[in-house]
């Protein structure tokens, strides 16, 4: 380390300590400068006091004017991707593959965080960057090491969620039901479809058949109609499945919907089976 950074980072290791013992892990410029006063920084030099702090690790930027302690520093854990997403945008719940991953219904580690919020929501923004396979993905995200990719919805589809806790944090994550549905609905962003129906035959009796029945026909008819012919080819409650039959709808529509139209026509269903292949349970 730098010896003359090191000096210029000490006036605010007081607040760094402080900021421990409040216990606040991720804050603001905000918080940093209610506190500042008591580790005897002026409002003037805080900027500046950060500015060393990050340079020399006590602190990393997350997003403009938010920070997180490092975990080198004694008795502070390390801080949790779930617990960053939360802090990113509002409101905030992990979902989609990480969620699919989160409820061991895949066995396959997602590179990036999913994060679902709303198109209400504004989400932090990075210049687009070349991952490991070269493609680009300008809505990707990065703090720290970990990549966050943002899936916005209208306000009214964000429900299905419940608490966990990671690190004594809370966070927010869509719940078995509500991410099965995300994977009928973007499987793009669960792996592919057959990561998703992988899900579905992981759950098996475990699967709340009335609570994914009542999520899917909020999120529309075309969800609803994925998800009969997804029930019904795992056995599920004819009744169940018939109410479900019963939902007009105008139009095939693809049982994958981010792969092209092929397949056979599921007159019952007004699916088309636009697998890549025989699909076997």
């Amino acid at each position: 380390m730098n010896t003359t950074n090191y000096k210029k980072s000490m006036v605010g290791i007081e607040l760094v300590r402080i900021l421990a013992a409040e216990g606040d892990k991720i804050f603001s410029i905000h918080r940093a400068r209610e506190l500042a006063p008591r580790a005897g920084i002026k409002d003037s030099y805080l900027c500046e006091s950060l500015y060393h702090l990050r340079r020399n690790n006590w602190i990393a930027p997350i997003r403009r004017g938010l920070y997180s302690l490092s975990s080198t520093l004694p008795g502070v854990m390390p801080i949790h991707e779930y617990e960053i997403a939360m802090n990113l945008v509002s409101p905030a719940a992990i979902s989609h593959w990480t969620a699919l991953n989160h409820h061991g219904l895949s066995d396959q580690i997602p590179r990036v965080v999913f994060v679902l919020t709303t198109s209400q929501s504004s989400v932090p923004r990075m210049r687009a960057r070349k991952s490991e396979d070269n493609l680009y993905f300008p809505g990707d995200y990065i703090a720290g090491d970990i990549t966050y990719r943002f899936i916005q919805v209208k306000p009214e589809r964000f429900f299905g969620t419940e608490d966990v806790w990671v690190f004594n944090s809370r966070a927010l994550i869509t719940d078995p039901e509500r991410t099965l549905l995300d994977g009928l609905c973007h499987p793009q962003y669960c792996g592919d479809l057959s990561e998703v129906l992988h899900g579905f035959n992981v759950i098996g009796d475990n699967l709340n058949v009335e609570r994914i029945v009542e999520y899917a026909i909020r999120l529309g008819t075309a969800t609803a109609k994925r998800l009969g012919w997804v029930l019904e080819h795992f056995g599920f409650d004819s009744h169940i499945v018939d109410r479900l039959v019963k939902l007009p709808i105008k139009g095939y529509r693809k049982l994958d919907p981010s792969s092209p139209h092929k397949g056979p026509y599921n007159k019952r269903w007004m699916i088309q089976e636009n697998l890549p292949g025989a699909f076997i349970t």
